[in-house]
């Protein structure tokens, strides 16, 4: 630690960050251009329908689906409204709740899913799960669980805290 309490990421641990930060980014962007290119879809689009499809009646309210997407509500607002342009979702009142609005898997969002599915999976495995040994993929998912629980435990105990800005010209993290 430094004057300012600043604990530094060590170089070890500074390489192995940007490492993960890059991963993460060229995963996440190859599989959107894969699916945009095979399929004319977007990976957000995509989510938005496996999420959907994954529940009764093939609807949530939109707030509980940018919850487990991870997205703002104006992001998963302008998506949806992309995707209901194109028939693939629609949007309705929350039943029981006048201020609730829900989003519905159309039958031809449903089939649209289902056809390019296989190009997802075939990404996922080209890009990531055959990549990996068994052992690997194991410790990332472990890794990436963890995080996730703390990340998600830490924001529903606490306020978010303020972000102090780095000293200028210095990117540590």
């Amino acid at each position: 630690m430094n004057e300012s309490g600043t604990r530094w990421l060590t170089p070890h641990q500074q390489q192995q960050w940007r490492a993960i930060q890059r991963g993460m980014a060229l995963v996440t962007d190859h599989l959107d251009r894969d699916l945009v290119a095979a399929e004319g879809l977007s990976l957000h689009e995509y989510e938005v329908m496996v999420r959907l499809s994954e529940v009764p009646d093939r609807r949530l309210r939109m707030s509980t689906l940018a919850d487990q997407l991870v997205h703002s509500r104006s992001r998963l607002t302008h998506t949806v409204g992309r995707m209901e342009a194109k028939g693939l979702v629609s949007r309705c009142k929350a039943d029981g709740d006048g201020r609730g609005v829900q989003c519905v898997l159309t039958d031809a969002g449903f089939e649209r899913l289902a056809a390019a599915a296989p190009t997802h999976v075939a990404s996922v495995r080209r890009r990531l799960v055959d990549v990996l040994d068994d052992d690997q993929l194991d410790a990332l998912g472990a890794a990436f669980t963890r995080i996730a629980a703390v990340i998600e435990e830490s924001t529903t105990t606490q306020p978010k805290p303020a972000l102090a800005a780095p000293a200028e010209g210095v990117a540590r993290g």
